[in-house]
């Protein structure tokens, strides 16, 4: 008996080897890879747009990058490109401003919050990343303008107390000076 369930268990093990070996065939080597026929490195739109959907991600992610790292130039010549009332038009044109001047930084922000809703339902988790980190560093320039104002407050305090100082310490010499001509006066007499 013990012999056949030996024989039993290794033929059991051996079929679910095979089994898991052969199923490991059949997954997709990446579950987020491209439609078959057309490969993420077929995407390379300078600007992106809502027409291809196996570009989709691919070719918004690298224009946020090239807007991260353009310079003032690249920027301007992109947004005079990005000209257009069309929803993909005007969110390209957010993620440029976003890396732009901290006044382009609002008009990102009213861009994002405007058209958000018309871009795909697989691109708008990136382009909600987008605004929320540009409201981040929206809110941290805020604070910062209120934390200079308040050195800048502090330092006008100090100048007026420093002053108020210098007037109060002549003012106590010159008591000092008539007290001092009193107690004279006195021991003269």
């Amino acid at each position: 008996m013990q012999g056949i369930d030996t024989i039993r268990y290794r033929s059991l093990l051996a079929c679910a080897t095979v089994l898991l070996l052969a199923g490991c065939e059949l997954l997709p080597e990446s579950p987020f890879a491209a439609p078959a026929g057309r490969t993420t490195g077929d995407c390379r739109a300078e600007v992106p747009d809502f027409a291809d959907k196996a570009c989709l991600l691919p070719d918004w992610a690298a224009f946020g990058l090239a807007s991260q790292r353009g310079d003032r130039a690249w920027r301007d010549a992109m947004l005079a490109q990005l000209e257009g009332r069309a929803s993909e038009r005007r969110l390209a044109r957010a993620v440029a401003l976003a890396w732009g001047s901290e006044r382009q930084w609002d008009q990102a922000s009213e861009l994002y919050k405007a058209d958000l809703n018309a871009a795909p339902a697989e691109l708008q988790p990136l382009l909600r990343y987008w605004l929320n980190e540009l409201e981040g560093r929206r809110a941290m320039a805020r604070r910062l303008v209120g934390v200079r104002g308040e050195l800048v407050s502090a330092e006008r305090r100090r100048v007026a107390l420093e002053e108020e100082n210098a007037a109060l310490a002549e003012k106590l010499e010159a008591l000092t000076a008539i007290e001092q001509s009193i107690n004279l006066r006195q021991q003269n007499d």
